[in-house]
């Protein structure tokens, strides 16, 4: 899969890239996970120094200041060594990713929530907690936390402009830098994903998603024998994405 240097890191599912660096080193794992950790480890211990070296001017402040220290060092450093690993396991699937044809790369596309979906009621939830909720029956407010706790990835309808569609899933948890749900219909992003299924874009909406991931009645034998859905329409490719951002494009 060949690809232009990513400039904005827009979402990363680091867990997903994680298994696939393994997967690909086959034998050589072991030796890929201890060289990530040897590098994190020796960026921990200069962040400590640094930081030991930047607060060692308050003599003022007694045993306080070093116990303070301390523990300024112990967070500070714990911070930067999950965002160096984090940065790590990126920049080596960044590498490995090229050329490799198990990842799919998808452009061109304009990606939305089909407007009965759980992705489409997660876009909008968090605003909820601003709304009056006590003559509505159900706590908005937490609806939210509830959509969360129900599902962990949610489905995107990517479009092209010649009428084609596939659909994307996200894990909830592996957006960056603040960005959301709602941020990716606004951005002009590459997509790398895997392909693991298909799905109709009827078969998205919360009513199917309560149901068991069916919506409708039961197709006929003679809808099956025509290659024909009861009302779930056309079946689409599903990708896991794992990464999204913006390329240069030079």
């Amino acid at each position: 899969m060949s690809q232009n240097p990513m400039i904005k890191i827009v979402y990363f599912d680091e867990e997903t890239a994680s298994d696939y660096l393994d997967i690909s080193a086959g034998g050589k794992a072991a030796s890929t996970s201890e060289n990530v950790k040897d590098r994190t480890t020796k960026l921990h211990g200069e962040v400590e120094s640094k930081l030991a070296a930047k607060f060692s001017w308050l003599p003022f402040l007694g045993a306080s200041a070093e116990a303070g220290t301390g523990a300024e060092v112990a967070r500070a450093g714990q911070s930067i060594l999950r965002k160096t690993l984090s940065n790590t396991i990126l920049t080596d699937y960044l590498a490995q990713v090229t050329d490799d044809p198990r990842i799919v790369r998808l452009e061109d596309l304009r990606v939305t929530a089909p407007k009965n979906s759980m992705a489409f009621m997660k876009m909008y939830t968090p605003y909820m907690i601003i709304a009056k909720t006590e003559d509505q029956g159900i706590d908005l407010a937490r609806l939210d936390e509830a959509l969360t706790g129900a599902k962990g990835y949610y489905e995107l309808v990517g479009g092209r402009a010649d009428g084609s569609k596939r659909v994307l899933r996200f894990n909830i948890k592996a957006f960056r830098n603040n960005y959301g749900l709602t941020d990716l219909g606004r951005m002009k992003l590459v997509f790398h994903g895997i392909l693991v299924g298909q799905a109709t874009e009827d078969g998205l909406g919360v009513e199917a998603e309560m149901s068991g991931g069916t919506e409708g009645d039961a197709p006929t034998a003679l809808e099956l024998v025509d290659g024909q859905s009861g009302s779930g329409g056309d079946l689409l490719d599903v990708y896991d994405v794992i990464l999204a951002g913006v390329e240069y494009a030079g």
